[in-house]
């Protein structure tokens, strides 16, 4: 059983046992934890488990992992210094390890199959770690890709997490709002109302997201923000 510990004393203590070689540390993850924590908490550590192994496949996606995209991983999981050292042997196991980046996808996939609205999250949360460094790599581009099919995502939210993280222009307003410059005041205004809905921090606690998602969402939640005030002011 288990300890009684914080959702990250229990994470490291989990990682710690995890062997050197394994063939995919997010089933010895979940392996551990079965029958030893409620299901909330099973479920929310091996979400956790599959993203940071996920992010540690996207930052190697290019070929070089670099600073920027590790510090990128490190926000997205706000992780406490004591327990740090044990996320970093999960992410360097997960970039080691011989399973690929489309079992963790599809484990994801698993645990939140018909929430489309999470699955865009943590595709949102590994667009982050592939422009971290300034760029959307070609190898980065076709792993995003491949993600978005296995978590069966539309084309259209995947344009519109690719205009927002990597082809900022002149119609970057709509494009973040999954729109087309054509998109009549009314049609622009429905679409700012259902993103924000969708995406508050609120509806994402209920979903089950762990903390340090719903941190993010309320940047997401100002980027749609913003995209309608720029729009509008373009309108006026």
């Amino acid at each position: 059983m288990i300890p009684a510990m914080t959702f990250w004393q229990q994470f490291s203590y989990i990682v710690s046992r995890i062997p050197d070689a394994v063939t995919c540390v997010v089933e010895s993850v979940i392996d551990a934890v079965r029958g030893n924590a409620s299901p909330e908490a099973r479920r929310e550590l091996a979400f956790t488990a599959a993203m940071i192994a996920l992010s540690a496949k996207m930052a190697k996606a290019d070929g070089v992992v670099t600073m920027d995209e590790v510090n990128m991983v490190k926000r997205l999981f706000v992780v406490p210094d004591t327990e740090q050292r044990n996320v970093a042997r999960l992410f360097n196991l997960a970039k080691q390890d011989v399973a690929g980046f489309e079992t963790y996808a599809a484990r994801i996939k698993a645990l939140y199959d018909g929430d489309d609205a999470t699955l865009e999250d943590i595709l949102d949360g590994l667009f982050r770690i592939a422009a971290a460094d300034g760029t959307v790599h070609e190898d980065e581009l076709a792993f995003l890709e491949r993600v978005a099919e296995i978590f069966v995502l539309s084309r259209e939210t995947f344009a519109r997490l690719l205009y927002r993280h990597a082809q900022m222009g002149p119609d970057c307003p709509y494009a973040v709002l999954g729109l087309t410059p054509d998109a009549p005041p009314d049609e622009v205004k429905r679409a700012w109302r259902r993103l924000v809905s969708e995406h508050h921090p609120d509806k994402l606690h209920s979903r089950g997201l762990p903390a340090d998602f719903i941190r993010l969402a309320t940047e997401r939640v100002a980027q749609f923000n913003a995209a309608y005030a720029a729009i509008a002011r373009q309108a006026a």
